[in-house]
């Protein structure tokens, strides 16, 4: 028997000023996005933002299609941003709060 544990879905994510007071948020996993007056309204925003995603998409109306839901990726020139701000930190050792992970939980129906 092969018992299934909860896990964790990790999702890489940007964020960048746009105008002064305007923060935009970005998860490169689901394309999605969402818009914050400083970095961490940003974040926070898009944390709630991804969490119904997930949920909808796995219990929703939309469920038949989480596959597709769950596998939408950003452009490649945002993938290639997030890239290169981690390999800018990891040269200059500085850690940059404009890209970053956020954690879901995942757990299996019992």
């Amino acid at each position: 028997i092969h018992l299934m544990r909860d896990r964790e879905l990790t999702l890489r994510c940007l964020a960048e000023q746009d105008a002064p007071g305007v923060w935009v948020a970005l998860c490169l996993d689901f394309d999605l996005a969402a818009q914050g007056d400083s970095l961490e309204d940003a974040k926070a925003r898009l944390e709630v933002l991804l969490m119904e995603y997930v949920d909808d998409s796995m219990t929703g109306p939309d469920r038949d299609h989480a596959v597709t839901l769950l596998n939408r990726r950003s452009p490649g020139r945002y993938w290639l941003r997030y890239y290169w701000l981690v390999l800018m930190e990891r040269w200059r050792g500085v850690r940059e709060p404009r890209w970053f992970q956020e954690t879901l939980p995942l757990t299996v129906a019992r």
